[in-house]
């Protein structure tokens, strides 16, 4: 009864522009994971410490982000998503600052790892869009803010090698503070409270038992090239057992952190397998490309590019992104989620299939990057919405947050794997056994995602 009441009460006033808000809060949070890629040769030197511990300026915000997404997911639900979506957006600008004012590695971390906690925006503004919305206008909303993740991913790259080669390192994060300063704004003038709430108590022993295994599995994939056998394998063990007794927790209390049984409904938890999965497929291509293009012409496996041309490069990738959000959005009008799901994946699929013949060219990768852009945004579009499908209204940011961090795991994964091909196998085989693993596992994907049921072509 509540839901229907939901629905038939949603405004309908300056729809565009909360759409438009919440994507640019999006684009900002997912610049923010990539702004840091140009500098990492350099920091070593800038900061006056070793490169592996230099590292550590990637890890730190990937260990705070996957500790904040379900967290803060559940808190949406509890005491507001756009008081959530404030809070993530202070979070993403204090940590800019920090990392602004920054001239050693200790401070820069710590900066980092607020930034992290900020990646809750894209799943919150989704649920936000839920709530808020006319139906009619949800998929193609959801799908664009969906595919912000990988929009910011992509445009990134270029916006930092330019600010890197033209200004001093510290303006990349005064920069992202700016533009977090901006969307703060924007929200707060723009985006309405969304009226639905689960209410109830904040499950402590959850949050901290599912961080603890998230902590040690995602340290144990990041680390696992470079720490010992013993240590990756310790982290491995008290990751299993820590899920094994959250998961028991979880099960028993009466207010979860995550509603293990919604989550183990057929549709959300395959949605689930298959984003994690895409994910690794997904990210390959972020590691191989750049590669390509800059190693010296004289080695007979790069293009010797500038750090700038090949950001721009990867430029068109998160334009088709963009583009495709609204077509993925028709076709699941048309068809329903899971058929534009099946599409995504095997046009990613095609994409580095491509990619294995084409690397001695600039245009063949900007080729390659396109398609597989494309592919990302048919997928990402389509995730949301099955999500949302089979989920009450009430635990959609818990939901969509979950996904996201499924997404996450699965990137972290790709880049370990890839790390260890790209140092054990010769070049340029290692570029193609990566883009065949990108194939492989976008079809892996497909096959998952071909055993989601059938849902409604409407999203509730």
């Amino acid at each position: 009864m509540g839901d229907v009441l939901l629905e038939e009460t949603r405004p309908v006033t300056r729809p565009n522009v909360v759409v438009a808000v919440l994507a640019m809060g999006g684009i900002v949070v997912s610049l923010m994971q990539t702004l840091v890629i140009p500098l990492l040769p350099r920091f070593p030197q800038l900061l006056g410490s070793s490169p592996s511990d230099t590292t550590w300026v990637i890890t730190s915000t990937l260990l705070a982000s996957a500790v904040a997404t379900p967290v803060v997911g559940r808190l949406g639900d509890m005491v507001g998503k756009r008081r959530m979506l404030l809070i993530s957006l202070v979070m993403l600008v204090v940590g800019s600052v920090i990392a602004a004012f920054s001239y050693s590695l200790l401070p820069l971390i710590v900066g980092r790892v607020v930034q992290g906690l900020a990646v809750g925006v894209i799943p919150l503004g989704i649920s936000i869009m839920r709530d808020e919305l006319p139906l009619e206008r949800l998929p193609g909303a959801t799908a664009l803010m969906s595919a912000s993740l990988g929009v910011g991913g992509a445009l990134g790259l270029p916006a930092a090698a330019f600010l890197v080669e033209q200004t001093d390192w510290h303006m990349l994060f005064w920069t992202s503070a700016a533009a977090g300063v901006i969307v703060l704004v924007a929200v707060l003038v723009v985006v309405p409270e969304s009226p639905v709430r689960g209410g109830g108590r904040f499950d402590f022993p959850g949050a901290l038992g599912l961080s603890v295994a998230l902590v040690c599995l995602l340290l144990g994939v990041s680390k696992a090239s470079t720490w010992s056998a013993g240590a990756t394998t310790g982290l491995f063990a008290t990751a299993a057992v820590t899920l094994a007794a959250w998961g028991w927790w979880e099960l028993r209390s009466v207010q979860p952190l995550v509603d293990l049984r919604t989550t183990a409904r057929r549709q959300v938890l395959l949605t689930n397998v298959a984003s994690a999965v895409f994910a690794f497929s997904m990210f390959a291509q972020s590691l191989v490309l750049p590669q390509i293009l800059q190693l010296p012409v004289a080695t007979g496996h790069g293009l010797g590019q500038s750090l700038l041309v090949t950001g721009l490069v990867l430029v068109p990738s998160g334009l088709v992104m963009m583009v495709m959000a609204p077509v993925s959005a028709r076709i699941t009008t048309a068809r329903g989620p899971r058929a534009t799901l099946l599409l995504g994946t095997v046009v990613v699929a095609a994409g580095y299939g491509a990619g294995v013949f084409l690397m001695t060219a600039v245009w063949h990768l900007v080729i390659v990057s396109a398609v597989i852009g494309a592919g990302i945004g048919l997928a990402y579009g389509a995730m949301p919405a099955l999500i949302m499908g089979a989920v009450p209204t009430s635990e959609t940011a818990a939901a969509n947050s979950l996904n996201t961090l499924m997404r996450a795991i699965g990137t972290s994964v790709s880049s370990a794997v890839a790390g260890v091909v790209l140092t054990q196998v010769t070049i340029p085989f290692s570029f193609k056994l990566i883009m065949g693993l990108g194939a492989a596992t976008a079809l892996v994907a497909c096959v998952v995602a071909a055993f989601i049921p059938q849902v409604s072509r409407k999203t509730p």
